[in-house]
Formats: structure tokens, C-alpha cells, sequence
């Protein structure tokens, strides 16, 4: 069954008016200190349940912070939108945190934990003369509100899967593995019945590691929907300087073999909407980000190989280039098409003469109609779909 996206409007977003004036007044103040807030929120977060550390985040986002900026940004942007209704309706971000969030098995009574945590937090960093009780009640409708909206996104999103509330989980077996010449490893797990999912969706991947800790990475799909064999590709990450090594995708490189079980959610995402595009499409890509373009690409392919697409990737190196040849053929079968790859060391190859590439230099050649435009890179939560 295919994962689609409901539109998170199903919980009343508003505050009432001396809510929303006293969030107005005090979001400055939150946000001046919101990077020390989160940090103090992980800090008791993991201190009062380290098995949320060590099972459920990715403890290499959290050594180096990132998932503190990404909880960060996601409250400010919401609060904002809460204070000032005339501003564009968050709906993609909390669509893009639903799905992660369905993709981990997050369940709703998992919220209440974040809330006492969060709100200890703030009282910890502001002090209490602060928040005195009126701001935290204020702020509780924030929270509540932001919680209730994604807890009903994200029961949408499992009955759209058709699995109950945080069992996406299903043990599958490796039946390929193959090194690919970027150093990426593309891995095929069969399940027992044909999976629908949408080009440009992931899955999550779970591993147990030599210290026990169950870690969660997702990992999207380069095939076509409707088979029963799954392939991702994962770039394992190296140690750089103060950056450590990738934990789940270093494991998977020195340890995964053909015959192994793994376990691995149904998809979720929404990159893509998959349907046919009703125009233009550009498709850009940087590093590992290439992998829900290939499987954009072999949607297109498959089921609408006159649509017009523009593909752009950025790459270190040709040889670090992920996927390059299946891209390439795949790009060869869609007739409206043109291709730009670049690297920091090389120019970009010309594209052929009969498909001139959608450039900031070429411009003129861009087609009429506004095209939809679907980026990835390595950090997942840049990824994007605009029209």
C-alpha cells in the first residue's frame, strides 16, 4: 500500500488571543536561547530515558547537533506561523517531520516525554521568574497544538500504510549487495508480497552495533514500486577531522552480506507526490542525495517517459558520483530530457545539442510553464518538493 501525505489541517491551529500575545511577546526571548533550550531538553531527554538515545535518535546527529538546530528551527517556524496566521502555513514541515517521525515508529504517547522534558528545559535555561505560569500555558498550547497536528498526521500516514500506530517494522532478507564504484553499497531485501510505495520514498533501516544500541538511518529507494525487492544505496560516512564516523553506515559495509535478515520499515516520504508530472520537472541532486533521484528517474522511465525533466548533480568527483551509470541510462530513456553533472574539480559536461540544459546561464531555454522542482542532498532535512 502506498504512503501518501494528508494535509495536516485536522487539529484547530490557532491560539486564543492572549495566547497568542503572550507567545509574541516572549518568542524573541525563546529564540535568543532556544540552541541552549534544546540542548538542556537532549540533556534531560537522555538522562531520563537513555534507552531513546541508544534505540530510537541518531547518536551522530546529536554529537554534533544536529538534531538540536533541526528541533530548534521546527518550534520558531511554528510558533511564528501560530502568532502571524498571514504567514505561509507550515504544512510542508510538518508533513516532512510526520514521516520521519511514522518512519521510526513514533507513537503518540511518546509526546507527553518530550513535553515534560522540553518544558524543564525552558524553565531550567529562562529561569522561573520567567516563565511564570501564564508563558507556560501559553507555550503548553503551542506544543500541544504543533503535537496534536502531527499525531494526526502520522495516524493518517500508518493507515495509509496499513499497519497499527508504530509497527512499521518487518525483518526482510538480503538478497543482493553490491559494491558500487562511488563506494556507496546497494543493498536488495525481498519481502514476501509486492511493496507499492511512491518514487523518492525511504526506508528506515535498523541495526544492532557491538555496544548493543539498536540505531535507526533511512535509506532511500532506487527501484521501481510494485516489486517485492527493495534497493537502497547507502554511502558510508567516513571519520573527517571532528566529524565521526557514519555508525549504521559503516556497519552495513564491513558487516551486511547476502542471506543476512535486516529489519525495515514500510516507505514513507514525501520528495515526490508521484503522480505523471502536468509539466517541467527538475530533479537536483548532490552526493549520496541522488539516490530518490535515480528513483524519481526510474518512475519516469517506467510510467511517463515523455515527461520533460532537467537533471542536475553535484559530486566531489566522476568516480565519487553515486549511481552514475544507472542515472545516466535512465536519463538516456526519458526523449525530453537534458543533463548536467558537476563536479568541484571539473566543468560540467556539455549536454547534448538537441536538449538544452535549465541553467542560470541559459535561462532563456527554461519552458514556459513554472517546472516542480525536487531536491536532496545529504542532509535529509533539506530535501524539498516546490512547485
Amino acid at each position: 500500500m502506498t504512503v501518501t501525505s494528508p494535509e495536516p489541517s485536522a487539529v484547530r491551529d490557532e491560539l486564543e488571543p492572549h495566547h497568542a500575545e503572550i507567545v509574541s511577546a516572549t518568542l524573541p526571548l525563546i529564540g535568543a536561547h532556544i540552541d541552549e533550550i534544546t540542548s538542556e531538553f537532549y540533556r534531560r531527554l537522555f538522562a531520563n530515558h537513555p534507552e531513546l538515545l541508544r534505540n530510537l535518535f541518531n547518536r551522530g546527529n546529536q554529537a554534533q547537533g544536529a538534531q538540536q538546530r533541526a528541533l530548534a528551527a521546527s518550534i520558531a517556524t511554528f510558533a511564528t506561523h501560530l502568532v502571524n496566521p498571514d504567514l505561509p502555513h507550515p504544512s510542508a514541515l510538518l508533513a516532512r517531520i510526520g514521516h520521519k517521525h511514522a518512519s521510526l515508529g513514533i507513537t503518540a504517547d511518546q509526546y507527553p516525554i518530550v513535553h515534560d522534558n522540553l518544558f524543564a528545559a525552558i524553565v531550567e535555561v529562562l529561569g522561573a521568574e520567567t516563565v511564570t505560569a501564564e508563558v507556560a500555558e501559553a507555550w503548553d498550547r503551542v506544543y500541544w497544538i504543533m503535537a496534536d497536528t502531527l499525531i494526526a498526521l502520522e495516524r493518517d500516514l500508518y493507515a495509509s500504510a496499513g499497519v497499527e500506530p508504530g509497527d512499521v517494522f518487518r525483518r526482510l532478507r538480503v538478497i543482493s549487495r553490491v559494491d558500487d564504484p562511488s563506494g556507496a553499497v546497494l543493498v536488495t531485501v525481498r519481502a514476501a508480497a509486492p511493496v507499492n510505495f511512491t518514487a523518492g520514498q525511504y526506508v528506515s533501516v535498523g541495526v544492532t552495533l557491538p555496544d548493543g544500541a539498536r540505531q535507526l538511518r533511512q535509506y532511500s529507494l532506487v527501484g521501481v514500486p510494485g516489486s517485492t525487492d527493495l534497493t537502497f544505496a547507502v554511502k558510508p560516512v567516513d571519520a573527517v577531522a571532528d566529524q565521526p564516523a557514519g555508525e549504521v553506515s559503516s556497519w552495513i559495509r564491513a558487516n551486511l552480506c547476502v542471506g543476512d535478515l535486516l529489519d525495515i520499515t514500510v516507505p514513507f516520504g514525501d520528495l515526490y507526490n508521484g503522480g505523471r508530472p502536468d509539466g517541467p520537472l527538475v530533479l537536483v541532486s548532490a552526493g549520496i542525495g541522488i539516490t530518490p533521484m535515480v528513483g524519481i528517474l526510474e518512475f519516469l522511465a517506467a510510467e511517463a517517459p515523455d515527461t520533460e525533466v532537467r537533471v542536475l548533480h553535484a559530486d566531489r568527483s566522476d568516480s565519487g558520483h553515486p549511481l552514475r551509470e544507472r542515472q545516466h541510462e535512465l536519463i538516456e530513456r526519458c526523449p525530453t530530457r537534458a543533463s548536467t553533472s558537476g563536479t568541484r574539480t571539473a566543468s560540467p559536461p556539455a549536454p547534448p545539442a538537441s536538449t538544452p540544459a535549465c541553467s542560470n546561464s541559459t535561462a532563456s531555454n527554461c519552458p514556459p510553464r513554472p517546472p516542480t522542482t525536487c531536491a536532496a542532498g545529504r542532509d535529509s532535512s533539506r530535501r524539498f518538493a516546490a512547485s
